[in-house]
Formats: C-alpha cells, structure tokens, sequence
C-alpha cells in the first residue's frame, strides 16, 4: 500500500504509559491479539487500535519476508503513536513453489486478486503434483517496537499442512488459502476445523504469548513508574 502524503495525528486522550497499539485494522487478528495480551496482563496494559486513534494510513509493505514487512508496520505506527506497538504479516509458504505466494499474498498474480481467483492460480500451478510436494505452511511473524527505547522483538510461528487438490466447501470469505488448506495436525480443511482445533494449532495466539513474555518487563516496568 502506498504511503499516505501527509501523515494524519492519533487522537488525544491516550494514557501513553499504560497502552499497548495491537496495529492491525483485520478484525479477527485483532480480537485473537486483543485476547492474548487481556489473558496475559490481565487489565493492567490498557489496548488501543488504530480505529480508535482514528489513523487510517498505512505503511508501505517492501520487506522480503513475514518479519520484515511485520518490523515496518510495527515501527510506522510506533512513530506515529508514540505507543509501544505489536503488528504482525503472515501468509501461506508452498516449499514446491519457492514458498510462493509469500509476502505476495493478495497480489501473487501481479493484482489485488479475489479468493476464486487465488484459489484457482495456486490450484493450477500444483496441477499433477504429488502429495509430498503439496506440503505448505501458514506462518506469522510478530513484531514488537517501543519508540522510547527503539527495542524490537520478534516471534514466528507456522502450521503443517498440505494444499489440497479441490477447495473444501466452506470456504472462510477474505481468506482463499484457508479453503486450500488442510491441517496435517487434524487431516482437515483449515475452514472445518472446530473452535476447539482451532485454538489448539491457533499460531499468531502461541507466537504473541511468547512475544508477550519477552516484552513484560519493558511494559510492566513503565506501567509502575507511573504509579
């Protein structure tokens, strides 16, 4: 996404001290990350999000992988906010296609392309292809910055599968690899999974509960000097 010229300023009433920025403006990421850093901190990290802050601009995304692109939106929001900000970037990795479609994702096909067609571009180019070489994975990396003290923290996690040789019949709208998508962990359709499945191979909330260890010390020492 192209940058925004001029850079629009968060809204004011942000205690900095005590807050946390989850950047992302995807509401499922956002209710996972939102859970996460609730169970962990338990109230004492207030959370804000850039809708409520009222930004609407987004970063560039130019990194080569997950971590790169995850550091860029993680430091432009942080700089922007003042706030100590976690962004994260991930996608679907196919080993047999040089992990296409990667940090593509949505434009893999040289355009913002809809779910029918990524699903029928990542179907054509395993045309024949064996079930070993189906292997793919669905991974995400997390990023953590803080603006007062430039410290950055990183965590990734993935999921095993396989792509699948037809789309499953329930396929999740906004997220066509998911409907390509088979868990080796459950021998399912990512789209068919359970709650219960989904949160035991949930990848982005056991790569933040390890983010949110590492970054304790620096939040909750902020938060007591306050007090």
């Amino acid at each position: 996404m192209p940058k925004a010229e001029k850079q629009e300023q968060p809204k004011a009433g942000i205690n900095h001290m005590k807050t946390l920025l989850l950047a992302t403006t995807n509401q499922a990421k956002l209710g996972e990350l939102s859970m996460g850093v609730r169970d962990m901190f338990a109230g004492s990290v207030k959370i804000a999000t850039l809708r409520q802050l009222g930004i609407k601009q987004e970063p560039e995304e130019t990194g080569r992988t997950f971590r790169d692109n995850a550091r860029i939106k993680a430091k432009y929001y942080g700089e922007i906010t003042k706030l100590p900000t976690i962004a994260d970037d991930g996608g679907l990795l196919i080993p047999y296609l040089n992990n296409e479609p990667g940090v593509k994702s949505r434009r893999w096909l040289g355009h913002e392309a809809g779910d029918r067609e990524l699903i029928n571009h990542t179907l054509k180019h395993l045309r024949g292809v064996t079930w070993a070489d189906r292997t793919a994975y669905l991974q995400t990396s997390l990023c953590f910055y803080h603006p007062q003290t430039g410290k950055l923290s990183y965590e990734t996690e993935k999921i095993k599968g396989h792509i699948a040789r037809k789309p499953s019949g329930r396929a999740t709208d906004g997220y066509p690899y998911r409907a390509l998508f088979i868990v080796a962990a459950f021998d399912k359709y990512y789209d068919e999974l359970t709650d219960k499945e989904h949160f035991q191979i949930n990848h982005r909330l056991k790569a933040l509960q390890r983010l949110l260890k590492k970054i304790a010390p620096d939040l909750l020492q902020l938060i007591h000097a306050v007090y």
